[in-house]
C-alpha cells in the first residue's frame, strides 16, 4: 500500500512541473556582446582637440606665461587683436596687461602706444615698419632682452621712452635725437659705450636707477653732449666715485644706494643750476667729504643719511632741507654752520640758514639743542632728532 502512495505522490509532482514549463514564454538564444574597435587616436580626435598637422611639433608654452588677452572689437580695421582702440582717442593703441609675448603691428596712425606689463622679449622693427609718427611708447615691465637697432632710428618724433623693468644689458643703440625723457631703471646695464646719448639736446630727463654701473662703465664723456639735461638718477647702482661729466644744466642728481667713499673739493663747481642731491646710503665719511664741497649757491635739498658721517658739512645759506640721520654726528658746531654769529641779531631774520627742515635722527645727539644752534637754525619749520 505504501508503496502505491508513493508512486502517486511522485506522479503528481512531474505533471505539476509540466505545467509551470509549458506557461513560460519561449527563451532567447543568447547573443555575444559586441567588442568594441580600438580607438585610433591619430584618426580620432578628441572632444574639443584637434590632432596636429603631420610634420609640425605641437607648442610649448612657458607654465607661467598666461594666455593672451584680445580686446575688444574695434572700428579701426588696423587695431590689432590684442589691444584695444578707443574711438575718442583715435592716435593711442592700448596693449599694456595683455600677456603680449611680442610686439604687434603697429597702425601708422599711432602716436601713444603703451605696451608696459606683459612678456615681451624682444622689440623687432618690423612691429615698427609704419609707425613712424610715434611720440609716446611705453614698454615698462616687460621681458625685453634685445632691441633692434632699426626701431627708434625711424621714428624722429619720438619724445618719451620707457623701458624700466625690463632685462636690458645695455642702452639701445640709434635713439632719436628728439627725446625729452629716457626710463633705463631697473635693467642689468653694466656699461654705456661712448656716443650713446650723442646729440640728444633735448634729453631733460635719463633715468639709470637701479643697474648695473660701476665706474669702469661710465666714461668722461658719457653724458657729453646733454646740454639740456635736469634729472640725472644714478641711484642703486655700484659706484665708488661720483660720475664724471655731469652736464652743467642739471637741477637734480640722485646717486642713493651706492658704495661712494668721497668728494672731489670742487666737485660742484661747474653745477650752477645744481638744486636737489641725494646720496644717501653711501660710504660717506668726514674725511671724503671736502669742508665747502656743499657750499653751492643754487643748493636747495641735501640728502646725506645713513652715511658714516661724525659731523654737519658747512651747506650754503640758501639751504631749505637738509637729512643727515642716521651718522655718527654726536655734536653740532653752530660758528661752521651759520654765515654770520648766530647771536648777532635774534630779530634779522635775514641772517643765518634759510634751512626749513632738518633731519638728525639715528645719530649720538641728546636733545634739545644748545641755544646757539637753535638760534642759528631760526627758520626751521621741523626738526627731528
Amino acid at each position: 500500500m505504501r508503496a502505491v502512495v508513493g508512486l502517486w505522490s511522485a506522479l503528481t509532482l512531474f505533471l505539476l512541473m509540466e505545467a509551470v514549463i509549458a506557461q513560460r514564454p519561449p527563451g532567447r538564444k543568447p547573443t555575444r556582446k559586441p567588442q568594441r574597435k580600438p580607438l585610433d587616436r591619430k584618426a580620432t580626435p578628441m572632444p574639443g582637440r584637434w590632432p596636429p598637422s603631420p610634420g609640425i611639433p605641437e607648442p610649448q608654452e612657458p607654465t607661467d606665461f598666461p594666455p593672451p588677452i584680445f580686446g575688444p572689437p574695434s572700428i579701426f580695421p588696423d587695431c590689432p587683436r590684442e589691444c584695444s582702440c578707443d574711438p575718442s582717442h583715435p592716435s593711442a593703441l592700448n596693449c599694456e596687461n595683455r600677456n603680449l609675448r611680442k610686439v604687434p603691428v603697429i597702425p601708422a596712425r599711432t602716436h601713444y602706444l603703451y605696451l608696459q606689463n606683459n612678456y615681451i622679449s624682444e622689440v623687432t622693427a618690423e612691429a615698427f615698419a609704419n609707425a613712424t609718427e610715434l611720440r609716446w611708447v611705453n614698454l615698462a615691465n616687460n621681458r625685453i632682452q634685445r632691441v633692434d637697432k632699426e626701431v627708434f632710428a625711424k621714428i624722429p618724433s619720438l619724445i618719451y621712452l620707457y623701458l624700466q623693468k625690463n632685462q636690458l644689458k645695455q642702452v639701445p643703440s640709434e635713439l632719436p635725437v628728439g627725446l625729452e625723457q629716457l626710463r633705463l631703471g631697473r635693467n642689468r646695464i653694466t656699461r654705456i659705450p661712448p656716443g650713446a646719448f650723442q646729440k640728444m639736446e633735448r634729453l631733460v630727463l635719463l633715468d639709470l636707477y637701479s643697474n648695473q654701473l660701476s665706474d669702469s662703465g661710465l666714461g668722461k664723456n658719457t653724458f657729453k653732449g646733454l646740454s639740456h639735461l635736469i634729472q640725472l638718477n644714478l641711484a642703486r647702482n655700484v659706484l665708488k666715485k661720483m660720475p664724471a661729466g655731469v652736464p652743467a644744466s642739471v637741477i637734480q642728481l640722485f646717486l642713493d644706494r651706492n658704495s661712494i667713499e668721497d668728494i672731489p673739493k670742487d666737485y660742484f663747481e661747474s653745477l650752477v643750476h645744481l638744486a636737489f642731491v641725494r646720496l644717501n646710503h653711501n660710504q660717506l665719511s668726514d674725511r671724503g667729504v671736502p669742508k665747502a664741497v656743499f657750499n653751492v649757491s643754487a643748493l636747495v635739498d641735501l640728502q646725506l643719511s645713513h652715511n658714516q658721517l661724525a659731523s654737519i658739512p658747512l651747506f650754503n645759506a640758501h639751504l631749505e632741507h637738509l637729512h643727515l640721520d642716521h651718522n655718527s654726528i654726536e655734536s653740532i658746531n653752530a660758528t661752521r654752520i651759520c654765515p654770520q654769529s648766530p647771536t648777532s641779531d635774534y630779530g634779522d631774520l635775514t641772517l643765518g640758514p634759510k634751512l626749513r627742515y632738518l633731519r638728525l635722527d639715528g645719530n649720538h645727539l641728546s636733545p634739545p639743542l644748545p641755544m646757539d644752534v637753535a638760534m642759528c637754525f631760526r627758520h626751521l619749520h621741523s626738526i627731528v632728532i
